[in-house]
């Protein structure tokens, strides 16, 4: 009975009194807007990048190319073997220290952190491509950029879905860091509920669980989408 009572206490605790549980779902919804802002900008920035070392391998005379492949290097380089902490308050506190919208900053930091990754596996997708799609396309007098874009990138995406979904898995967790910054986000609110109640199971729990629930569905979804893309190969 007494533990009933407890559980009782710290459930009206720490979601009903003081509707403490708007923080939980404000912090829900800058995890989400984040996370999901962040991967798809981060694809594109590292697409980029995966072309641009692609095509230089091919064509290391370019000197374009060339120029290119270095920046990307350097970019690549400087992310991956950074913490992605570090990278959040290098943004907010000095490069975006004129502006005070954390959560637009988060997601330019956590976009070029996932950039640096995505590139890599992008890269690892292009390269699984036999080369004689290209050649294929290059002979049927499609341009190097139409190659790319309509033979290329659709097989090198299929073999990397998995890749990128879990990519997406860890930028959703890497957010929770953005506290950093002030901004509420899932795990931030927990720690203000935990600060508050001077109870951390509750809240700490809680925030655990909705993570888990977040990253079992995100996986089964990319698991369900893998196995469509394989069932129309065959098809």
């Amino acid at each position: 009975m007494q533990i009933i009572n407890y559980l009782t206490e710290m459930f009206e605790k720490t979601f009903i009194r003081d509707d403490r549980y708007k923080l939980f779902l404000d912090g829900f919804k800058n995890t989400l807007v984040i996370a999901i802002f962040a991967t798809l900008i981060g694809v594109l920035i590292g697409l980029i990048v995966a072309v641009v070392k692609v095509w230089h391998k091919q064509y290391p005379k370019n000197v374009f190319l060339k120029i290119l492949n270095i920046v990307a290097e350097v970019y690549t380089t400087i992310i991956r073997g950074t913490p992605v902490v570090v990278q959040l308050m290098i943004a907010y506190f000095i490069i975006f220290a004129f502006s005070d919208r954390a959560v637009l900053v988060g997601i330019i930091a956590f976009s070029f952190n996932s950039g640096a990754y995505v590139s890599e596996i992008i890269r690892a997708g292009i390269n699984a491509v036999d080369k004689g799609q290209t050649e294929a396309g290059r002979s049927l007098g499609l341009s190097q950029f139409t190659t790319m874009k309509s033979i290329v990138l659709p097989q090198a995406f299929k073999n990397i879905l998995p890749a990128l979904g879990n990519e997406f898995i860890a930028i959703l967790k890497e957010t929770s860091v953005i506290g950093y910054l002030g901004v509420v986000d899932l795990t931030k609110a927990g720690e203000m509920v935990r600060s508050r109640t001077a109870d951390a199971f509750f809240s700490l729990i809680f925030v655990a669980i909705v993570y888990l629930v977040l990253v079992l569905g995100l996986s089964a979804l990319f698991k369900a989408l893998e196995r469509r893309l394989s069932k129309s190969d065959r098809s």
